[in-house]
């Protein structure tokens, strides 16, 4: 596992009382300190109507903070496809690309990212455009080849993007095992399919011009502390957000508490902690033990992390820590 590329899930969370400027400076002091620890790639994520992300404009997002970093890659984690036409995300990311040529990468998901009405306020179809998302995905991946093709993005022609297909179900597993596609799967968040979705990637994988063999990424949560009881304490501002979207409101990101006892019922803590099943809350020595039985159940290929902790100082910290116990 130890040789396994380790990398980073930032969704520019806007802290309470905070503005989406003071998140994006965090973001760019967190790429900052991760590529120093070696950190494989620092993807961002595409929400819409939600006041606590600050990563709406995914493209955007990322040429800053890639202006901001020389050597670790930087994409999405992902662009949400059915809300955009692939000729506009092919200029996009070749833009990026060319700006910062070998360092860009781009996720692809299916899912709108936001509620109905704010998928239409988007000028999509969601349903439509979610059915037409294999043929898309093919559209968007001729954009980047140099093949001769009637209309053409420029920039974006021939700069070969790296694209990743991103799922929390088999759909896109089963999509990017056909497009012999690298795969990236959510259980950070929608952990009940991983393990078959994993499954139907590998065998049904056909090699492609993109790889010869599958490549299966894994996103889950991660808090690491000097010690146990400091992680499980930081870990409350996940369970809070993540409360909060059960009941129907934009998931804040709010100060960690010391119980979660007298904050909700038997019924949400069942349903926040089955949802957040693949978080690795503790010290480095339990980590690094409840990873490797981890990577021994699933044989990722890359690990991504996401850490979402109030306090920016110990974000970083954990990440720290979390790059110490990889080694």
């Amino acid at each position: 596992m130890t040789r396994t590329p380790l990398s980073v899930l930032d969704l520019s969370p806007v802290p309470d009382n905070k503005t989406p400027k003071e998140a994006f400076e965090n973001s760019k002091q967190l790429i900052q300190h991760t590529e120093k620890l070696g950190y494989n790639r620092y993807w961002v994520a595409e929400h819409h109507n939600m006041p606590s992300i600050a990563s709406s404009a995914t493209s955007v997002l990322i040429g800053y903070l890639a202006g901001h970093s020389s050597t670790i890659r930087v994409g999405s984690g992902g662009v949400m496809l059915p809300n955009h036409s692939p000729l506009v995300i092919a200029e996009q990311f070749g833009t990026l690309a060319t700006m910062y040529p070998d360092r860009i990468d781009l996720g692809l998901g299916r899912a709108p990212g936001t509620d109905y009405m704010t998928s239409r306020a988007l000028r999509r179809d969601a349903h439509t455009s979610a059915e037409n998302f294999p043929e898309d995905v093919k559209e968007l991946l001729a954009y980047f080849s140099d093949a001769n093709l009637p209309i053409k993005a420029h920039p974006g022609h021939g700069t070969n993007v790296p694209v990743y297909l991103l799922g929390s179900s088999t759909f896109s597993a089963q999509l990017a095992a056909m497009l012999g596609l690298p795969f990236a799967f959510a259980s950070h968040f929608a952990p009940g399919e991983l393990h078959n979705a994993l499954r139907l990637y590998r065998e049904r994988f056909q090699p492609s011009v993109y790889l010869d063999k599958p490549y299966a990424m894994v996103t889950v949560n991660g808090i690491v502390a000097d010690t146990n009881e400091e992680a499980e304490f930081l870990s409350t501002t996940l369970k809070l957000k993540f409360l909060s979207i059960i009941r129907g409101r934009s998931g804040s990101s709010t100060a960690p508490v010391e119980s979660m006892d007298h904050i909700w019922n038997e019924h949400e803590k069942l349903h926040v902690t089955n949802t957040l099943t693949y978080s690795f809350v503790g010290d480095k020595e339990k980590v690094a033990s409840e990873l490797e039985a981890f990577h021994a159940k699933t044989q990722f290929d890359e690990l991504i992390v996401s850490a979402d902790i109030f306090d920016q100082e110990k974000r970083r910290n954990s990440y720290t820590l979390l790059s110490e116990l990889w080694k």
